[in-house]
């Protein structure tokens, strides 16, 4: 199943210029959300993950039921102020000013095998604030993986640790 078949393109969102991939095209294909969780699945279900971590709120889509598939704990990356409990912070650049996302200081344990999950890498700012979070934790980062990648953003660049994506666009 070519996965890029289900995901609509739409030009000029959020700004002119910008061709948005929408996937909720994709997940609402009953075949194709079973697909793109399946390769996922199949790519770690031996790496021994004991933590998965998703971004709000499209990484959730992705990240919680690939977490079940594999019987590994999900947890969640909210942006700042959203979550109740005791927080570590990581700041990440936009395109006009700085962001932040936060985990729970208890969400990962010193030495767990941890994946990060998302739905798309563009410019990698999110994934690079979610790698920080779990070095702070102490977690053992084992890959960071993505439905969809725009590779002319060269998202991956100055990510040090092994990045996985099932679609790739060129341009």
């Amino acid at each position: 199943m070519d996965l890029k078949n289900f995901i609509r393109n739409v030009p000029d969102f959020p700004k002119t210029g910008v061709q948005f991939k929408d996937l909720t095209t994709l997940w609402k294909d009953k075949l194709a959300f079973k697909e793109s969780i399946d390769i996922l699945y199949e790519r770690y279900k031996n790496k021994d993950i004991h933590k998965i971590i998703g971004a709000e709120s499209r990484g959730f889509i992705v990240a919680s039921p690939l977490a079940y598939l594999l019987n590994s704990g999900f947890v969640p990356v909210r942006k700042k102020g959203k979550l109740p409990y005791k927080q570590v912070e990581a700041i990440y650049q936009l395109e006009y000013g700085t962001d932040a996302l936060s985990i729970h200081a208890d969400a990962v344990r010193q030495g767990e095998n941890v994946l990060i999950v998302d739905d798309l890498l563009a410019t990698g700012g999110t994934v690079k604030a979610m790698i920080e979070l779990v070095k702070k934790l102490c977690g053992n980062l084992v890959e960071v993986a993505f439905l969809v990648e725009l590779e002319f953003l060269k998202g991956r660049k100055g990510i040090d640790v092994p990045v996985f994506s099932i679609i790739k666009y060129t341009e």
